[in-house]
């Protein structure tokens, strides 16, 4: 707002603020694990009060089972759809991201559905779950068309072929977007329109081996061997109604962090990344709402006490209706 503030001071009003309204962010996490769809992935970030503290008494490992021995650090980045609201989360430390996606799935009320989880084929995407729990694993399409992307310089005309197929099923679901298809209309759509286009594609891909068109260790054939090794995982909406294509929304919400790491290269303490991951979850998930976050995060503040006692009638796409309802109660008095 063009006012000039020492950091120190800017630091201690944002962590004042963040214990005020931290009620809603607990909120966001519960109403995101109620979710529909969730979408993960994780981005490097640095801490460096953890960079300092790793343990060194001990072979450390970034995969290790335990968070603690790891060198690596994380942004994971959740987004959870539900009843057509999007709600964005972020976690910073050293668990990866299906690890953040098992303490939010935790919240998940007993006797719902199965949801689907939508992320790229890295094993650390997915969360560990007690059995009771069972989720719907999808594969990012996008994600494995990137690889051919990156070989079209040196194999044009086999990853022309493929990108134009895979084109034409992302064809197809932008037409069934806009024809506001039911989760059971989309798959029915793509069953009768997309699913004959990827079977010819799967042709294809396997006579490139068969037919020893293709080296299995180029670019293309490593390509290739993804996108077969995981057909059925990335073909999941040809099976699964409401079953997304790809994880971009989840890579367009940790832009939001890539772009804090360039401007500010890490956090200084866990604490510091706590309340950079609140107010993030906060401004990106009214983002995605329609919400201005400087109206929602000063609403927050002048009813704090309100949202404390009912977080959920002060989500980005309710709190208007939150305050409406209270001016109208105000002036009936």
């Amino acid at each position: 707002m063009g006012i000039p503030l020492p950091p120190a001071t800017q630091w201690g009003i944002v962590k004042e603020m963040a214990e005020v309204i931290r009620p809603a962010f607990e909120e966001l996490i519960r109403q995101a694990a109620q979710g529909e769809v969730l979408y993960n992935d994780d981005t490097a970030m640095k801490i460096l009060a953890l960079a300092r503290a790793s343990p060194r008494s001990v072979e450390v490992d970034e995969e290790a089972s335990d968070p603690r021995l790891r060198t690596g650090q994380f942004t994971s980045g959740i987004v959870s759809t539900r009843q057509g609201q999007q709600i964005a989360l972020f976690f910073t430390g050293r668990r990866h991201a299906g690890e953040n996606l098992a303490q939010v799935l935790a919240r998940r009320t007993a006797g719902l559905t199965a949801p689907i989880q939508m992320c790229d084929a890295l094993s650390r995407n997915l969360p560990k779950l007690p059995r009771k729990l069972e989720i719907i694993v999808g594969y990012c399409l996008a994600h494995s068309r990137r690889r051919f992307v990156n070989v079209v310089p040196s194999f044009p005309e086999e990853c022309r072929y493929v990108l134009e197929t895979l084109g034409e099923v992302y064809g197809y679901d932008a037409q069934a977007q806009e024809q506001g298809l039911s989760p059971e209309e989309r798959l029915r759509f793509h069953q009768e329109h997309s699913e004959p286009v990827m079977e010819r594609l799967r042709a294809w891909l396997r006579a490139q081996f068969e037919e020893k068109r293709v080296e299995p260790n180029s670019g293309l054939g490593t390509a290739i061997t993804y996108l077969l090794k995981h057909w059925t995982r990335l073909t999941l909406f040809l099976r699964q109604p409401g079953a997304p294509l790809d994880n971009n929304i989840c890579e367009r919400a940790l832009k939001k962090a890539i772009r804090h790491r360039k401007n500010s290269l890490f956090y200084k303490t866990e604490n510091g990344a706590g309340v950079g991951d609140l107010f993030m979850s906060l401004i990106h998930t009214s983002e995605l709402n329609g919400a201005n976050p400087f109206d929602y995060l000063t609403e927050l503040q002048k009813h704090s006490a309100e949202m404390t006692k009912n977080p959920a009638a002060w989500m980005p796409w309710n709190y208007h209706e939150t305050l409406q309802h209270a001016s109208t109660n105000a002036d009936s008095a």
